[in-house]
């Protein structure tokens, strides 16, 4: 018979295993929609961005830079890391086209938050998130897209990012360049997700109204963009607020990271004291440009209400000036900047606290007389569209990416 030590060693690692079981899944469990399916699932994936959040936090993330996916490995396309005006990019070229033959370009900036998604980030994330729907638009639709690895938090802050991209545009739509790639200069679009999509706007606006560009995009496609930091309680920012993927703190400590604020003010900017009343500099003009109890349907306004504060005693304009910048909030800006910009798709989730930052910008742009096509996804959570390739797939995921590669097939 087992020694009272072995029994007792026994009866404490059984312990020690339902205390750890249990705490694994406190973590991961987090209550999701009736109409999430498998739950289960996005409760595993929500926990590892935590965690990769809390990484970044704790500026250990850096231990995975180096495990870089290699270029010139995807079947049927050929991938190139090179520079475009000195920013880092990755070129997927389709086997098809060449001389006679134009074909599609696409220029792609990536989510996560500002901080995450770099091509030189840990290969997990890059390959499931980021390189598949590269490849696959290049593939299919016959298309040169290039991705653009703008510099991140904490390395870079607001507008470096944004400059990047800019960069990078300006580089692609040079005739020059389009010329090289046998790209047709009247279908090149810009492209983003999350804030790869507030990117992806902001440099629409900035190509559209900038006359030294001879080329322009001819489309844009937003998928889930962020694109204002003003109002932290829309609808679905507080429908949403502990929804999985990107709950509504988390999005404001990318936005507090992004414009080099400190983390600290956090609460401030979830009470909207930030937007507070006693701001002059907030004019009726510019607070109607992000007013959703006028913007948004009564489908989406359901029965919520606005929130907003009297007063600011942290002078948080002062300390955050970016956040009244189009070139961080594309959603400021004016409808004579709207009205130039190339027609545009802006794909929306229910369960996502940006789902009413997109359908904002659709009815100014709309109202600006851009033709827009929405597509809204009543199933749909946050980031979903990088989520089609086992053991991650979801069926949303994979609806949202066929669609939104149809909605480029027939208007790019």
């Amino acid at each position: 018979m087992p020694s009272q030590h072995a029994r007792e060693m026994g009866l404490k690692a059984v312990v020690v295993t339902v205390l750890l079981a249990a705490a694994l899944s406190y973590y991961v469990y987090n209550p999701m929609p009736d109409a999430i399916q498998e739950p289960w699932k996005l409760m595993a994936v929500d926990a590892a961005f935590r965690t990769g959040i809390n990484l970044v936090r704790e500026d250990a993330f850096s231990a995975f830079r180096g495990c870089k996916s290699p270029a010139g490995v995807v079947p049927g396309v050929k991938v190139s890391d090179i520079t475009f005006a000195g920013v880092p990019v990755r070129v997927y070229e389709p086997p098809a086209g060449g001389e006679g033959h134009l074909r599609r370009g696409l220029l792609y900036l990536h989510g996560g938050g500002w901080a995450f998604g770099s091509g030189s980030e840990e290969l997990f994330y890059y390959y499931y998130l980021f390189t598949a729907p590269c490849r696959m638009i290049s593939d299919e639709l016959n298309t040169v897209v290039v991705s653009v690895e703008y510099r991140l938090f904490p390395e870079v802050l607001f507008p470096e990012p944004f400059l990047d991209c800019v960069a990078a545009a300006k580089h692609f739509l040079s005739p020059e360049v389009l010329d090289k790639y046998a790209i047709d200069p009247e279908r090149v679009a810009v492209s983003g997700d999350s804030a790869g999509g507030n990117l992806a706007a902001a440099v629409a606006q900035e190509v559209a109204t900038d006359d030294s560009v001879p080329v322009k995009f001819s489309v844009q496609a937003l998928i889930y963009p962020v694109l204002q930091a003003l109002d932290f309680n829309t609808p679905s920012y507080v429908q949403n607020r502990n929804m999985a993927i990107l709950p509504r703190q988390v999005m404001v400590q990318f936005w507090l990271q992004y414009l080099g604020a400190d983390i600290s003010l956090q609460p401030q900017l979830i009470a909207n004291n930030h937007s507070a009343l006693q701001h002059s500099v907030l004019t009726p003009e510019l607070r109607s440009r992000l007013d959703w109890t006028s913007l948004l349907s009564q489908k989406f306004k359901k029965s919520y209400k606005p929130v907003v504060a009297e007063r600011d005693s942290h002078g948080l304009l002062k300390k955050i000036p970016g956040l009244l910048d189009a070139r961080s909030s594309p959603l400021l800006a004016g409808p004579e900047v709207l009205a130039k910009c190339p027609r545009a798709y802006i794909l929306t989730c229910e369960f996502d606290v940006l789902r009413d930052d997109g359908l904002m910008y659709a009815r100014r742009l709309k109202d600006a007389g851009v033709a827009v096509t929405s597509d809204y996804y009543e199933d749909g959570f946050h980031g979903c569209l990088s989520f089609t390739s086992w053991p991650l797939d979801f069926d949303v995921g994979k609806r949202v990416l066929r669609n939104y590669m149809t909605w480029l097939q027939n208007n790019l």
